[in-house]
């Protein structure tokens, strides 16, 4: 059982605010780091979310005026409306889960890679092309694309049954192994604290 287990979206600005700070912070506890991306959207809809478009214009507009503050303070490049989002965030997702299991490159690299083309670079993450270019850049084979589809669905999807099961309801969502629970890119240093033993 990994250390923390990381459930997260290919489309989610904040798990592309929280850059690679997970990584760092597994790294200084020595800690592991299972990634599990999942459908968005419909996690939202079992557990009683509504993806951005459907919610009210006053959450709307927090929201953007929220990413705006965060990618500012963060000092990370960022399109408030990528022109190719939301799009079809499977087969990124499949990539990942492939790379995960085929090992031998950086797959936290791999992920923000993914999070960066859709939100700072404007390109889509449903492109063969630029998911090619994700994988050879953080070190994997480019041909995970197109392997493993199969085993990829079918993790995508019981990610997100685990998800709805732990108690998931966002993304980027942390899970410690024992079970403390960490939603928001803004709650990495209180991660960063839980595993040092200093929260209670």
């Amino acid at each position: 059982m990994a250390d923390i287990d990381y459930f997260f979206a290919t489309l989610s600005p904040y798990a592309y605010l929280a850059g690679t700070r997970l990584e760092e912070v597994a790294a200084k506890h020595g800690a592991t780091i299972a990634y599990k991306p999942m459908d968005i959207v419909a996690l939202f809809g079992r557990t009683g979310g509504s993806p951005p478009k459907d919610r009210h214009i006053s959450r709307q507009e927090y929201r953007l005026q929220e990413m705006r503050r965060q990618s500012d303070k963060l000092g990370m490049a960022f399109n408030l409306q990528p022109a190719h989002w939301p799009t079809n965030a499977a087969p990124s997702s499949y990539a990942i889960i492939a790379a995960s299991k085929a090992g031998g490159g950086d797959l936290g690299g791999l992920c923000h890679a993914i999070l960066r083309a859709c939100w700072a670079e404007e390109k889509d993450i449903a492109d063969d092309a630029v998911i090619r270019e994700c994988l050879e850049q953080s070190g994997f084979d480019p041909g995970l694309a197109d392997s493993g589809l199969l085993v990829g669905a079918e993790t995508y999807a019981a990610n997100l049954e685990e998800a709805v099961e732990r108690g998931v309801f966002g993304a980027p969502f942390y899970i410690t192994s024992d079970d403390q629970r960490f939603w928001g890119q803004d709650r990495l240093d209180d991660l960063d604290r839980h595993l040092a033993g200093q929260a209670k």
